[in-house]
């Protein structure tokens, strides 16, 4: 069993650095995506503070599908260029929303959350999917957010 041992009240700069190291340390020799995507939102979810949502949409028939997340049930399909995940995926690069509720064509989820960041999953010009995390606190996600979870999603990457 994987034990999480990150001092969530530490600088993101050295929060992140941890993270991407236990991301690389947990994903070692497994290749399995869903297996990787499961345990990584795992690990992002009880590791960084002030999250209500974390998860995998991928890529499928030219539309994003929920994959392994954490958090309540979620929207199933997002059509690329909709929403925060489909505006991320569609342009292939992160997105930071500071409140939802004022991003055109947000999708509402859960009502809880404020505010959102997403990564696309990008292996050569190949879109694979976006990670998503969402947040009740309203500007939650920043630069050092974007940086240390791109870094996260590079590792998925490496090992699926």
């Amino acid at each position: 069993m994987h034990e999480l041992s990150i001092d969530t009240r530490q600088p993101k700069a050295a929060l992140y650095a941890e993270v991407v190291a236990q991301t690389r340390a947990l994903l070692e020799g497994e290749r399995d995506a869903i297996a990787n995507f499961a345990n990584t939102t795992s690990l992002l979810y009880h590791s960084l503070p002030d999250l209500n949502w974390v998860g995998f949409y991928l890529l499928k028939e030219g539309e994003l599908v929920v994959g392994p997340f954490q958090g309540k049930p979620a929207c199933v399909r997002i059509a690329l260029g909709k929403g925060v995940c489909g505006t991320a995926a569609a342009r292939r690069a992160t997105v930071i929303v500071e409140n939802v509720h004022e991003f055109d064509g947000h999708i509402a989820c859960d009502s809880a959350s404020n505010s959102e960041i997403v990564v696309p999953l990008v292996r050569g010009n190949e879109l694979l999917g976006v990670l998503d995390l969402d947040s009740p606190k309203f500007g939650r996600f920043d630069a050092a957010d974007q940086a240390g979870l791109e870094k996260v999603v590079a590792e998925v990457l490496k090992a699926i």
